[in-house]
């Protein structure tokens, strides 16, 4: 279950990357940095806990 979420930040990093870049979409694109950074940090706190 934690890669999953390592996986689903990094494609919403990505995501974001290419969205910030062409499209300039506006907030939409900063949910998807907001929800990649939550995932990554759930996965550090779950990771840690262990």
């Amino acid at each position: 279950m934690g890669n999953l979420l390592y996986v689903i930040a990094v494609i919403l990093i990505i995501g974001w990357a290419f969205g910030f870049l062409v499209f300039h979409a506006g907030g939409v694109i900063h949910i998807l940095l907001v929800i990649a950074i939550v995932a990554v940090l759930l996965k550090v706190i779950r990771g840690s806990s262990d």
